[in-house]
């Protein structure tokens, strides 16, 4: 029988950044997922705070070249990768000049907000399945972790659904707390729109700020993990009134057990 192939799209994730609750599990979580006999893939940008030399990252030539058009302007695509060995895992870093080489993630130095968080999420996400196409990896589940990857469960659903390598993947979606008080730029719903994607699958976006971001995320997947024990109430209700299967917070000695299972579970379903 085929392993089951779980694609693990991460905002953040050790060592290649500092360690937090969501960068520890986008390290170990896709281990454990592997030693228990399934298939990965994990991805996360190539912010400019990443040591490439350090961390032993290369660009990946027959992945990269593409370009991405966002708000009619070309921004092209480069793959890269590195390998953590004592895991045996490889992670996948989606990066462009504009976006990611900045050194830092999604503030400056001065803890100001970049301008171009929209952008830079829309490039992220549509640079992970292009990527997965060429790859030619069709994965069974795909597990997002944090708030920069919502629009990829919409993408999935929408624009990449008539693809024969996404056409049956479930979606999982971790929530953690580590939410912002900005609003996105407000033309995202234009510069987020595909072929397949309207603007009525965008609406909830007309105000681009963090509750509406995880409302687009989880009316999009299959279910939805509370990867922080500590969740805004704002952010509860909205899981809850999604009505979407759930697994609350789980423990560090628990959680890549308790993840397994939901996989195996929603794939049954």
């Amino acid at each position: 029988m085929e392993s089951v192939k779980v694609l693990f799209v991460s905002q953040e994730i050790t060592p290649y950044l500092s360690e937090n609750e969501m960068s520890h599990i986008g390290r170990y979580l896709p281990q454990g997922i592997q030693e228990s006999g399934k298939e990965i893939r994990t991805f996360m940008p190539r912010y400019g705070n990443i040591n490439e030399r350090r961390n032993q990252l290369h660009e990946v030539i027959r992945l990269s070249g593409m370009n991405l058009i966002i708000d009619d302007t070309d921004h092209p695509l480069i793959i890269k990768v590195a390998s953590i060995q004592s895991a045996r895992m490889q992670v996948y870093f989606i990066d462009n000049e504009d976006y990611f080489h900045r050194k830092s993630t999604i503030k400056d130095s001065g803890g100001k907000f970049f301008d171009d968080n929209d952008e830079r999420m829309i490039f992220f996400a549509r640079g992970v399945l292009e990527t997965v196409r060429k790859l030619r990896w069709s994965p069974d589940i795909v597990h997002c972790h944090g708030w920069f990857t919502s629009l990829v469960p919409l993408y999935l659903k929408k624009a990449y659904n008539e693809d024969p390598l996404f056409a049956d993947t479930k979606v999982v979606f971790s929530i953690y707390n580590n939410g912002f008080n900005n609003v996105l730029n407000k033309k995202m719903v234009e510069k987020a729109a595909l072929n397949g994607v309207s603007k009525d699958d965008l609406f909830v976006l007309k105000v681009p700020d963090y509750e509406n971001l995880t409302k687009l995320s989880l009316q999009f997947s299959d279910a939805v993990i509370e990867g922080s024990a500590d969740l805004p109430s704002g952010i509860k209700s909205i899981i809850k009134d999604s009505g979407k299967t759930k697994l609350n917070y789980q423990s560090p000695e628990k959680y890549i057990q308790e993840y397994n299972v939901l996989y195996d579970s929603i794939l049954n379903s």
